[in-house]
């Protein structure tokens, strides 16, 4: 079974744009990049672990990046519910994939909890401090929570990359 259609095209980040436009536009070619890696391939390929030891997997990476979006968007940032998408009883439990997790759900998660996170980034200003706390307690605003969500997906793209080549030999940015 393939894997659902996601995009496969990125949209550039403007390079002209103000500071607010510039964190969202390299936030959403992140988030585009990582449906991009994932794009065409079946729920047993993106459940594949392909580099040892490593338990990384493209689907437990887009889990984790659901769970990413809800923690610093949600938890943090407007302090609007703490529970977690897969890791109430395992911390790791959105990398650890099973049979029967399928990107269709996985994806449908990720997408929700980034509608979720643009709404509620559109209602701040990037200098206003987030209403939850970090598992820290330490003070975030939106400007530093959105550079450490484009480090986030950044690092993980990385990792993508390398899961994508070994799965199927597809490489590129």
């Amino acid at each position: 079974m393939t894997a659902m259609t996601t995009t496969t095209e990125r949209t550039e980040p403007s390079t002209t744009d103000d500071e607010r436009g510039m964190l969202e536009g390299w936030l959403d070619f992140h988030r585009e990049t990582l449906a991009l890696k994932c794009a065409g391939l079946s729920d047993e390929q993106l459940r594949r672990k392909p580099i040892a030891p490593s338990g990384l997997s493209l689907l437990g990476l887009v889990r984790h990046l659901a769970e990413v979006e809800r923690g610093w968007f949600r938890h943090v940032l407007a302090d609007e519910c703490e529970e977690t998408i897969y890791c109430e009883q395992d911390p790791d439990g959105d990398f650890h994939v099973g049979d029967e997790d399928t990107y269709a759900q996985a994806y449908a998660t990720w997408q929700a909890e980034i509608a979720r996170a643009r709404e509620l980034a559109a209602a701040h200003g990037l200098d206003d401090l987030a209403v939850g706390k970090s598992r820290s307690g330490k003070d975030f605003n939106l400007r530093w929570i959105m550079t450490h969500m484009i480090e986030e997906y950044a690092r993980h793209n990385g990792h993508a990359d390398l899961l994508r080549e070994c799965v199927d030999g597809t490489t590129g940015e």
